[in-house]
């Protein structure tokens, strides 16, 4: 699956913006304050509005203000989120809008709509259509029927009106667009890696995926070796052309029931435990754990992976969050680096700025003098550098 235009209107420090014809590999940046977490929070924010309901998660995203607090300062009107987004590469475009409002102090669901495109023209199917809690489901797979009079439809009410329609029926196969949507809201990842995190010895556990922060290293370590070893030792080998020196890591068990990392260098006989190892060597081992997950996430954002990184790795990171998209996900990376933005492809590089309070977005292959130069051979972060994104000086 993979999302190819982003439109959010009143949510946060956008009042009107889109990022649009998205790539696989979609690089954020801007100044602190500008909005690059926020585009991360939509996601957040409609995981959280799925598992509870739209009410639950604004007062999670905006504290106990909930609505007034995300909605744009200033702003009068609803929140709305539109997401386009194609199952497959043969599959037709299918589009998710959102339309938040306040009634009573109170959010609801003003309007909730889920339609394809078929073809390049031609008027779109609205397969869900919801206002207030009550609208309509087409029942029947769109791609069996080739007249809008084919489809059928069910009557559906919601039994609260902060309620996304697609919460239900994202749960039956029978409702196949919805439940890609609801795949990709349930299975996104954020990576805020710390460091702090990861290097303590933990209490012996399992887990198969890392988390947000990375504090769970060491289990993952320890499960990939026991029933992934093929992956473990993919991530080992890249390790090892990654970081100089590591020939092997392990994960131990000790006898108060702790789980450590251990690492071994070539150069001496004893391996060594991870409170001695590199903040660099840590940070790529659990980016390479994260991006060879057996079970991949289908939207992958990552803010600012330059963190503790020694600046020559950035590039091969940046090619190895590309490899992941290349195998079928998608990744949003956040950074401040011009050595991460070095290894950027014109076409994958947006740039937010603030105007009058709001942000907005810019884009790089929009740019013509950053067409030329890149043509010419440059490089994006020495462009960036010499100020040629426009109101996003990098110092």
């Amino acid at each position: 699956m993979k999302i190819e235009s982003i439109r959010l209107r009143n949510f946060k420090s956008f009042k009107e913006a889109v990022l649009f014809d998205l790539p696989s590999l979609c690089i954020i940046v801007g100044a602190n304050g500008t909005g690059k977490s926020t585009i991360f929070q939509i996601f957040g924010f409609l995981r959280d509005a799925m598992a509870s309901n739209v009410n639950t998660a604004l007062t999670k995203l905006g504290g106990s203000r909930g609505f007034k607090e995300v909605r744009s300062r200033n702003s009068v009107g609803p929140i709305e989120i539109e997401l386009k987004f194609r199952t497959g590469k043969e599959t037709p475009l299918t589009t998710y809008f959102l339309q938040i409002n306040e009634k009573d102090g109170k959010a609801v669901v003003e309007r909730e709509i889920l339609k394809y495109r078929r073809g390049s023209s031609g008027k779109p199917w609205n397969f869900l259509d919801f206002t207030m809690g009550k609208g309509t489901a087409v029942t029947n797979e769109l791609d069996s029927t080739t007249d809008v009079g084919q489809l059928k439809r069910e009557q559906q009410n919601l039994k609260s009106s902060d309620i996304l329609a697609i919460k239900g029926l994202a749960q039956f196969e029978r409702f196949p667009a919805v439940m890609a949507l609801g795949n990709l809201i349930e299975n996104w990842h954020v990576s805020d890696f710390h460091i702090s995190k990861a290097r303590p010895e933990q209490e012996a556990g399992y887990a198969e995926h890392l988390s947000r922060e990375g504090e769970n290293l060491s289990l993952v370590i320890e499960y990939l070796y026991k029933n992934k070893r093929e992956v473990f030792d993919k991530i080992i080998s890249l390790l090892k052309m990654r970081v100089q020196g590591v020939t092997n890591v392990e994960s131990k068990t000790t006898e108060e029931g702790r789980i450590l990392l251990k690492f071994q260098d070539g150069s001496f006989e004893d391996p060594f435990l991870a409170r001695y190892v590199s903040d660099g060597t840590i940070k790529m081992l659990a980016y390479l754990t994260l991006l060879y997950d057996p079970e991949p996430h289908p939207l992958l954002c990552v803010e600012e992976p330059e963190n503790q990184l020694y600046p020559k790795l950035l590039w091969e990171l940046a090619e190895e969050f590309r490899a992941y998209a290349d195998r079928g996900g998608q990744v949003f990376v956040s950074t401040h680096s011009p050595d991460f933005l070095n290894a950027a492809k014109l076409d994958e590089v947006f740039w937010l700025v603030k105007n009058e309070g709001y942000s907005q977005v810019k884009r790089a292959m929009s740019d013509p003098q950053l067409s030329a130069y890149m043509e010419a051979g440059d490089q994006m972060g020495y462009l960036w550098e010499q100020g040629f994104f426009e109101g996003a000086d990098p110092q």
